[in-house]
């Protein structure tokens, strides 16, 4: 596993429990507003964990944490995922996943092998306009398949879309609820354009613009189990 580091104790990451966010190296997608720009390519990486070290630490919190987060990047792209998976779920960790679902294969191996207690599945845009929001050349029907996997297996989960100005509008969100309607929770994430991001040009398409999150969620609330927002 190539591991960007990790955070030793999260009571925000995995809801209901008290954990460790472990974070990958490397992604399927080059969203230009990623908050991690150091996770999303390898030769961008400051530093490295090793995973020999991560385990020792997660040996040493047993009985004082009883999650594991792991996010990137992008999880699933990392050929050893389920292996790293399967030594966490051995130690007694519960383990949510956060994922772009472009890897359908590897997340319907986890659901049916329960290595997964909770996935956390990023909803990029609309499913027509992926790859402008990830710039990259998205195959949708791997995005379809992930969404239709989460929603139909019994592990716990939620949906996000990061909202940005600029690059979403609107009706956009009308359109995605109608993509995921009866989902069980559905988050819109607040865009941060103070924060560090992949693509710094960005910033001149976000300036000044805005959406109204509590606008959004009224309208589409009620295609979902749950909406919430995320400042």
């Amino acid at each position: 596993m190539t591991l960007g580091g990790y955070q030793k104790l999260t009571l925000i990451d995995y809801p209901g429990h008290i954990a460790t966010t472990v974070f990958t190296v490397g992604c399927s997608f080059r969203c230009p507003f990623c908050h991690n720009p150091e996770l999303v390519n390898l030769r961008l990486a400051h530093n490295t964990e090793s995973e020999k070290n991560f385990f020792a630490f997660l040996k040493s919190r047993q009985g004082k944490l009883d999650g594991v987060c792991i996010t990137g990047g992008e999880p699933t792209i990392q050929p050893d995922i389920i292996e790293f998976i399967r030594k966490i779920k051995k130690l007694g960790f519960a383990v949510k996943l956060d994922s772009n679902g472009t890897r359908p294969d590897v997340l319907k191996k986890l659901i049916d092998q329960k290595l997964v207690d909770y996935i956390a599945m990023d909803i990029k845009s609309d499913i027509k306009n992926y790859d402008k929001l990830t710039g990259s050349k998205v195959d949708k029907d791997r995005i379809r398949l992930s969404v239709d996997l989460i929603m139909h297996s019994r592990v716990p989960y939620e949906f996000r879309t990061t909202v940005v100005p600029g690059l979403h509008a609107e009706k956009d969100f009308l359109k995605i609820a109608q993509w995921l309607r009866g989902a069980r929770e559905y988050w819109l994430q607040e865009y941060r354009e103070d924060f560090k991001i992949l693509d710094q040009k960005l910033k001149k398409k976000t300036k000044g613009k805005t959406l109204d999150l509590d606008k959004i969620k009224k309208i589409i609330e009620k295609d979902f189990g749950m909406v919430g927002i995320r400042r």
